[in-house]
């Protein structure tokens, strides 16, 4: 029931409301914590989770900040979760809809948690890539200290013009490179790379939300 009131608020409330659903002090520490087998959640339950999980990491249509739930999203591929086929959201970045209790037995039920990844598309750069690929993250690194430079020196209420012009700008690329950069972090191998990778995603999250705040 509580699944279920839950999807309906996410369907009807606004903004505000769904973007304290997807800060990861929910989504995670709550939300994704009742897959954990001790709990020994009904299949169905936790296909649900998964699907919310998985389509609020996609955005919304509004002004709400995703980035927390994406991080949420990633760290259970990584993990290994496999989520449900996303055959209901082809109508984009909406609220989930609930999956109908009688899916098809092609969803591998009884064994969902953590399961090894299915054998997709994965990326092996080659070390041309993966030079260019450090140019761009070097460039990325670069904008985030610009950012952070232009926050510190600019009070609310007193900015400089060119300054928030140039802010805005930045911002724009930086959410750019932030969705590049989660793409890349599902589909490429090299270990190396992924741990720069998310490095430089959390110093863009924490500009990114300096910004908005």
């Amino acid at each position: 029931l509580c699944v279920q009131l839950l999807d309906m608020c996410m369907e009807n409330c606004g903004p505000r409301f769904q973007s304290l659903v997807v800060k990861k002090d929910f989504c995670k520490d709550k939300l994704v914590k009742l897959l954990n087998p001790r709990y020994n959640l009904p299949i169905d339950m936790q296909e649900k989770i998964l699907t919310y999980i998985m389509t609020w990491a996609r955005g919304f249509q509004g002004m709400v900040d995703v980035s927390e739930v994406k991080e949420v999203y990633l760290e259970l591929l990584k993990k290994g979760v496999e989520f449900p086929s996303p055959h209901t959201s082809s109508g984009g970045p909406k609220t989930p809809r609930s999956s109908t209790k009688s899916s098809p037995s092609s969803a591998c039920p009884a064994k969902r948690s953590f399961l090894p990844l299915p054998t997709g598309p994965t990326l092996l750069l080659t070390p041309e890539q993966v030079g260019k690929l450090y140019s761009e993250l070097d460039m990325a690194k670069m904008n985030v200290r610009v950012m952070s430079s232009i926050l510190k020196e600019n009070a609310p209420g007193s900015e400089n013009p060119d300054d928030m012009n140039l802010l805005q700008k930045l911002y724009k690329t930086c959410r750019m490179m932030q969705e590049r950069i989660m793409e890349l972090l599902v589909t490429v191998e090299n270990e190396d790379v992924i741990v720069e990778l998310i490095q430089v995603n959390e110093d863009l999250n924490n500009v990114l939300l300096g910004h908005e705040r």
